[in-house]
């Protein structure tokens, strides 16, 4: 059964591989409409999200985001498997601005390694073909529960040389190591930590469970560290790539202060394009004991 069900979603992104940006970004628009239009689970997560993030918005202001959010979120879906299936030079010439590349620059000459922060926020699938394109690169994943397209999402995602790590142990210090080398280690920071590796951290002004992960490698092996996102420009026209600084403090040893300097970090590039972030993942759903929980308000963390 598992493998009768990779061979349909292989097939399905081959299918959605054959279409232009334009094509892909219109359908995904539409299945992001048609989520916020209906009462789904995604709208419900993304209204609350809003609510909590922006409290000084109007509520149609947040409607309207809300609804730009997940129609910007369809788009990100759908251009996935155009990562994944065109080749390298044509997703690599989707990008039509870069902004910051200079700051990569002057980490790289420093001799030490850099750690990439990539929020979900924008395009971040062609943000690391990108980066992985131009440095010796490694990206930490989360396994996905079919063990087939693990074997194909390592193998698209690695087309130029980019390693994928688990985020197990061994994993950690394989990205250790080669930002010893001085390498780059590419890092999702807003997803909710499994394991102790956390500390509790405010994130648009609410307390979340935050990954100490970047702290500890900082602290390990000297490296340097800048965020980055692939914009999405208007009307299909491609992409921009951003990198920017982040916030003091990363690598401090006190733990809150880490994570709180690398949620600021966060949020302040989320607040330039609030609509191409990604507000329907379940980001507050881990808080400190006996908080409310904001998806299920009759439950406390």
């Amino acid at each position: 059964m598992s493998r009768l069900k990779y061979l349909f979603i292989a097939g399905l992104l081959r299918i959605v591989g054959w279409l232009s940006l334009a094509g892909a970004q219109r359908l995904g628009k539409s299945v992001g409409w048609l989520v916020w239009k209906l009462p789904t689970k995604s709208r419900q997560v993304t209204d609350i999200n809003l609510d909590i993030c922006f409290p000084e918005l109007s509520g149609n202001e947040r409607t309207a985001l809300s609804k730009a959010s997940l129609e910007q979120t369809g788009m990100t879906m759908l251009e996935v498997p155009l990562m994944w299936e065109w080749p390298v030079d044509k997703c690599l010439g989707l990008i039509q601005e870069t902004e910051g590349l200079e700051l990569i620059d002057e980490s790289m000459a420093s001799g030490e390694g850099l750690i990439l922060l990539a929020p979900h926020l924008g395009n971040w699938e062609l943000a690391g073909l990108f980066f992985s394109s131009r440095y010796k690169m490694a990206a930490l994943y989360s396994p996905p529960n079919m063990p087939e397209f693990e074997d194909y999402m390592i193998r698209v995602r690695g087309r130029l040389g980019s390693e994928l790590v688990r985020g197990d142990r061994r994993g950690l210090a394989r990205l250790a190591s080669i930002l010893r080398e001085g390498g780059v280690a590419g890092i999702l920071p807003d997803q909710s930590p499994r394991g102790k590796g956390n500390a509790f951290a405010p994130f648009f002004g609410m307390e979340v469970k935050t990954m100490t992960l970047v702290s500890k490698l900082i602290q390990r092996t000297g490296a340097n560290v800048l965020i980055t996102y692939a914009e999405r420009l208007p009307n299909a026209e491609g992409f921009r790539i951003v990198v920017r600084r982040t916030e003091p403090g990363l690598g401090d040893k006190d733990p809150v202060a880490a994570t709180s300097a690398m949620n600021r970090s966060i949020e302040d590039c989320v607040r330039r394009i609030p609509e191409q972030y990604q507000w329907e993942y379940k980001r507050m759903r881990h808080r400190p004991p006996g908080e409310i929980n904001p998806y299920k308000p009759d439950r406390t963390c």
